[in-house]
C-alpha cells in the first residue's frame, strides 16, 4: 500500500510538471514526455497488487524463509542463530496507513532482509518472536 501512495504521489508531481512546461511555456515535448512516464506508472500501479502477493514469510523451526519476486523470485533462508538486529521502520505514510517494514540483519552481508507492509502489531509481535528465537539460538554457539 505504502508503494502505490509513493507511486501516486510521483505521477501527480510528473504530471504537474509536464503539464506546467507545456501550458506556460508551449513545449509540446514535455507533454509527450509526461504522457510516457505517466502511462509507465500506470503500468506500474496495475502491476503492484501481483508484486505485494509475491512478498511472503515463514517461520519455520530453525530459520526463516522470505520470498519475493515475480519473475526474478528471492528466497532467503535465514538462521535464528545467525541473526543480529531486528528494526522496524515507519515511513511517514506507513504510519499514516498503520503499516510498518520489519528488517534484520545477519553477519553476511547480503542477506539482510526487509518484510515491507505488515501491520504495526503484527510487525511488533514478529520482532519479539525473532529476537526471543535468536536469542536461544545464540545460547548454543
Amino acid at each position: 500500500m505504502v508503494e502505490i501512495v509513493g507511486t501516486v504521489f510521483f505521477l501527480l508531481i510528473v504530471c504537474a510538471v509536464a503539464g506546467t512546461l507545456w501550458l506556460l511555456l508551449d513545449q509540446v515535448w514535455a507533454a509527450w514526455v509526461g504522457a510516457l512516464i505517466a502511462l509507465i506508472t500506470l503500468i506500474s500501479l496495475a502491476l503492484e497488487p501481483r508484486r505485494v502477493r509475491s512478498i511472503g514469510y515463514q517461520l519455520r523451526a530453525d530459520d526463516l524463509l522470505f520470498r519475493r519476486g515475480i519473475m526474478y523470485q528471492r528466497f532467503v533462508s535465514v538462521p535464528y542463530g545467525r541473526m543480529q538486529l531486528v528494526d522496524i521502520t515507519r515511513g511517514p505514510v506507513a504510519r499514516l496507513l498503520g503499516l510498518a517494514d520489519l528488517k534484520f540483519v545477519t553477519a553476511a552481508a547480503t542477506s539482510g532482509v526487509a518484510i515491507p507492509g505488515l501491520a504495526e502489531a503484527d510487525a511488533d509481535a514478529l520482532r519479539d518472536r525473532l529476537v526471543e528465537l535468536a536469542e536461544s539460538r545464540r545460547a548454543g554457539l
